[in-house]
C-alpha cells in the first residue's frame, strides 16, 4: 500500500512540475527578461519552447504509462454515447479554433521568419470574435479539458486529470494577463463579452430578459 502511495505522489510531482515549468517559461517575467537578453534571437524561443515542452512530455507520458492501475470507471452501456459525443466536442473545438489560429504562429516558425512577437496565437496579432472566439476564449483548452475526462479512469489518470484540469485554469488566467498587458482595454472588454471556456454568456444574452 506504501508503494502505491509512493507511486501516485511521484505522478503527482511529476506533471505539477512538468505544467509548472510550462508556466515558467511564458510567464511575463522569464518572457521580459529573456526579450532583453536574446534580442533579435528571441524569434526562436517559441521554437525552443516547444521542443521543451515536447522533450519533456514524452518521458513524462512514458512514465504515467508504466504506473498505470486497474480503471475503477469505464464508459458503459447509454454512458458511451455521452462518451463519444464529449470526444466528438473536443475535437471539434480543436478545429474550430484551428480554424483562427495559425499553426506557424503556435509552432513558433512564424516568429523565427518575420520575427512577430504579439502573443495572439493568429497571424494578424489583432483579436479575432469571428466563429468559436465569439463564445468562448479558448477553444483549445476547452478542447483538452473535454479530452481528458472523455475517457476510462484509473488511479493514475484521475490524478493526472485533476492536475491538468486546475493547470488549464491558472495557465489560462496567466496567459490573460499577458494579453491585458498587450492589448490592454480592449482585451479586457473581449472578456466581459466572451467566456473563458463555457458560452455561458452567450446562453444568457440569447435566453435572458428582452
Amino acid at each position: 500500500m506504501e508503494g502505491t502511495y509512493v507511486r501516485y505522489l511521484i505522478i503527482a510531482v511529476a506533471w505539477t512540475a512538468y505544467l509548472a515549468l510550462h508556466s515558467a517559461m511564458i510567464s511575463i517575467s522569464v518572457t521580459d527578461r529573456l526579450k532583453r537578453i536574446m534580442g533579435d534571437h528571441y524569434r526562436w524561443y517559441r521554437l525552443i519552447f516547444n521542443a521543451v515542452a515536447i522533450g519533456t512530455l514524452i518521458p513524462l507520458t512514458m512514465l504515467s504509462t508504466r504506473l498505470r492501475d486497474p480503471m475503477f470507471f469505464t464508459w458503459e452501456g447509454c454512458l458511451l454515447y455521452l462518451k463519444w459525443a464529449l470526444r466528438a466536442l473536443g475535437i471539434s473545438l480543436f478545429i474550430a479554433g484551428l480554424r483562427h489560429y495559425s499553426f506557424l504562429q503556435f509552432l513558433g516558425i512564424r516568429q523565427a521568419l518575420d520575427g512577430s512577437r504579439h502573443n495572439l496565437m493568429n497571424a494578424s496579432g489583432a483579436i479575432d470574435e469571428s466563429g468559436i472566439l465569439g463564445l468562448i476564449r479558448h477553444p483549445f483548452y476547452a478542447g483538452t479539458f473535454v479530452l481528458f475526462w472523455a475517457r476510462e479512469l484509473d488511479a493514475t489518470r484521475l490524478i493526472i486529470n485533476i492536475i491538468v484540469s486546475v493547470y488549464l485554469v491558472i495557465g489560462t488566467i496567466l496567459e490573460e494577463r499577458k494579453l491585458v498587458a498587450e492589448f490592454g482595454d480592449a482585451y479586457e472588454a473581449y472578456k466581459r463579452r466572451v467566456s473563458m471556456f463555457f458560452p455561458w454568456r452567450r446562453i444568457t444574452a440569447l435566453f435572458g430578459p428582452a
